[in-house]
């Protein structure tokens, strides 16, 4: 497997330009085709506002929005200028960030895309649960990028958080053509004697056989979490490896109006501090 279309996801916050500059990289990598999608939400109009207020309000947020757009176009195409090899496709949607997202993505093999940033004092237009969403929404692997931070290597320390689950296979599956180039894979497996049937007898064999299958030298090892906060002994063990990646399983699902995500996943969303690539 290679990522042949890679989808980056932009919005209106100035640190699109960090993801965009991975997706950039990693197609230069893999020869793959590249998506900029700018994909935003319009300001929905309250109910109580007169319609002549309504429609000058909505007429200044679409001016708003096609400023915004027209500079995230003239900012990636300036960013790809410098990755001459690299075959680049633009599209826009400001009409909803997420069903923008989710349909292009559906048409890639990697997508990438921003942490949430809640209570910021800069808006992206994207929603204050957009990747969460996006996760959970769309069949394909998500990297997605911290919102504070400078990554200048990206998948050559590289953590597996390992439960045995069918996200987590899925997320192994999706980051092969990352953890294939990485010069260290570490898979952990977190508090495995809770799951004992599932893991079998020796818990990570079986992953570890199937990385070796496809060219993937990986250490296993078990770590007990502490009280069961899996998430934080996630994000620990990365940094006591110095993992520039973390591939991991999400686990969840979202309502309409409810979105209930698993601990370490939630505690994942929240408080990243490497990229992390996530399937569900």
């Amino acid at each position: 497997m290679e990522y042949k279309t890679i989808m980056v996801h932009l919005d209106a916050h100035p640190r699109r330009q960090a993801r965009l500059e991975i997706a950039l990289k990693l197609a230069a990598k893999t020869g793959g085709h590249l998506i900029g999608l700018f994909s935003v939400n319009l300001l929905v109009t309250p109910r109580n506002v007169d319609g002549q207020w309504s429609a000058g309000l909505m007429a200044a947020v679409r001016e708003q929005m096609a400023a915004a757009c027209s500079q995230a176009q003239a900012e990636f195409q300036a960013v790809c200028a410098g990755y001459a090899d690299v075959r680049t496709e633009w599209r826009e949607d400001a009409g909803g960030a997420l069903e923008a997202a989710t349909l292009s993505a559906g048409y890639a093999d990697l997508v990438i895309a921003g942490q949430d940033q809640r209570d910021a004092e800069i808006d992206p237009r994207v929603g204050a649960h957009f990747a969460e969403d996006l996760v959970l929404a769309v069949p394909r692997p998500v990297l997605l990028i911290p919102y504070t931070g400078r990554f200048d290597s990206l998948g050559v320390r590289v953590l597996l958080a390992w439960n045995s689950s069918p996200q987590a296979l899925h997320a192994a599956t999706g980051a092969m053509p990352l953890l294939t180039g990485a010069k260290e894979v570490s898979v952990m497996v977190f508090d495995p004697e809770k799951d004992k049937e599932g893991h079998g007898e020796e818990p990570g064999a079986d992953i570890s056989l199937f990385l070796a299958r496809h060219g993937v030298k990986a250490s296993v090892s078990s770590q007990r979490s502490i009280d069961g906060d899996v998430g934080c002994a996630i994000l620990s063990r990365a940094a006591d490896m110095s993992a520039d990646l973390i591939v991991m399983g999400a686990y969840g699902h979202s309502r309409t109006r409810e979105r209930i995500l698993g601990g370490a996943t939630r505690t994942i969303f929240e408080s990243m501090t490497v990229p992390v690539l996530m399937s569900h």
